[in-house]
Formats: C-alpha cells, structure tokens, sequence
C-alpha cells in the first residue's frame, strides 16, 4: 500500500528514535492507549484483533474518524484508510531499525472534496500533524525504554 501521489495534500516524514523496535512498535500498535502518549487523539477504539480489515473509531482534534487497517507488519509496518467529514485519508508507518535506534517514517495523502478548497490548511494541518505524531511518539518511546 502506498499514499495516494495524485492526493491535494500529502506529508511525509521521520524521526530517529531512540528505543528497541519492539517498545516503538507496542506503543504504535495500542491502538486503544494512542491518547496517552498524542495529545490531539481524544479517544481511541479497535474493533476486533489488531489485523487487515479491522475498524477503528477515533478522534483527532475533535473530528471523528472512521479507519480501516489495511497492512500490519509486526515491527515494521502498519497502514490505514480513514473517513472524516469530507476526507479520505491513507495513513502509513515504517519502522527500520538502525544502529544508533529506529528511524520511523510516516506518510499520508488527505483526498475528498473538502480537501482541494482548503487545500493550504489541509496540506499545513497534515504536515503539523505528522510532525507531532513523530514528536510525541518519539519521547514516550524513549521515556519508556
């Protein structure tokens, strides 16, 4: 799976944490305990077993959010579909460990017909976002291992 290239807005970037794979990883994939370490996600929910094709509901900023998980990849990958009012979103994470740590990439692509009439904002609001996804992920990890 890959984000959407031909998407009006698309982030990517990555952080070098400084953790085992597996700590980054468990934190990653609790879906339900997201909120305790990224402030911005209000709640968190998985519908069934942490696999391709199970739901989860959450929020983000106060928008509900309806995610698909497409791809998990035990300590390496794990990607999602979203649905948000006007929005379509595929969110993906990489985990490569490395020899000083784990380099953590994340990419998104935000379509839907909200996203091209607000496309600065949006394109702004993605970028923010992942940043601080990275940041937050980053200092719970290491403050954990």
């Amino acid at each position: 799976m890959q984000v959407n290239l031909k998407a009006p807005a698309i982030a990517r970037h990555e952080i070098m944490v400084h953790a085992p794979v597996e700590t980054i990883w468990g934190i990653l994939s609790d879906i339900d305990h997201w909120s305790a370490w990224y402030p911005a996600v209000s709640q968190s929910k998985l519908e069934g077993l942490l696999l391709p094709g199970s739901v989860f509901r959450w929020k983000s900023g106060g928008t509900p959010i309806l995610s698909t998980l497409q791809e998990v990849e035990p300590h390496h990958r794990i990607s999602w579909t979203g649905k948000a009012p006007g929005t379509q979103a595929i969110h993906i994470w990489i985990l490569e460990p490395q020899a000083d740590g784990v380099l953590v990439m994340t990419e998104e692509s935000f379509e839907g017909w909200l996203v091209p009439l607000l496309k600065g904002m949006m394109q702004s609001m993605l970028d923010t976002s992942l940043q601080a996804w990275l940041k937050h992920l980053k200092q719970y990890a290491e403050a954990a291992a």
